[in-house]
């Protein structure tokens, strides 16, 4: 008796549970969406952790004692624009689609990220026509994003909504195929609040 009266108790409490959470991890999926500007101040710095990776790759980096030119490894090959826009451009703007989140960066910068399971193939004919890919998925409230740029190295990024929804916080791992070294990167996102 007492069994049958802890499961008649025990399931519709954790049907509850499992129903909020889901609401919760619907709202974090719309919540995403909006418009963000990176915060300089909570972030890394871009132009550090490149000059870091060459110098541990053995490069030889030039230190700047007073000020150091912004952005100034930024613009390498076409293969590696993804990069520097995930890793460098102020502005972010991500909208919720059916099957994927589209995100614009700086200068209408436009990159589809597919949440919808499918994956790329590539074949040896088509190998010219190789385009940035991006593909997502939610684990808990965090979007996982695994980015294929056109260099044939990879971009994992974390993005996670902090501060009850007004920062995004954004946690990088970028592995050119250039570099032996990869790089780890952390931005802050503030949300824009759009005025009436």
């Amino acid at each position: 008796m007492r069994t049958h009266l802890t499961i008649r108790f025990s399931l519709p409490l954790a049907f509850a549970l499992l129903l909020l959470s889901m609401c919760s991890m619907a709202q974090d999926r719309q919540a995403i969406a909006g418009n963000w500007v990176i915060n300089t101040d909570l972030s890394d710095n871009t132009d550090s952790q490149v000059a870091k990776a060459l110098r541990a790759m053995g490069e030889k980096v030039s230190r700047c004692w007073l000020r150091c030119e912004e952005d100034r490894f930024r613009g390498g090959p076409k293969e590696q624009e993804l990069y520097d826009r995930i890793s460098y451009d102020k502005g972010l703007l991500i909208k919720l689609g059916e099957q994927e989140y589209l995100f614009t960066y700086d200068d209408n910068y436009r990159r589809p990220v597919f949440t919808d399971g499918r994956s790329q193939s590539v074949s040896l004919t088509g190998l010219d026509n190789v385009e940035d890919f991006s593909f997502a998925h939610w684990e808990g409230n965090s979007l996982l994003v695994e980015a294929r740029p056109r260099d044939g190295g990879f971009a994992n990024e974390i993005y996670t909504l902090i501060d009850e929804g007004t920062h995004l916080r954004v946690e990088m791992y970028i592995q050119p195929r250039s570099f032996d070294i990869p790089l780890e990167i952390v931005r802050i996102y503030h949300r824009v609040v759009e005025n009436n």
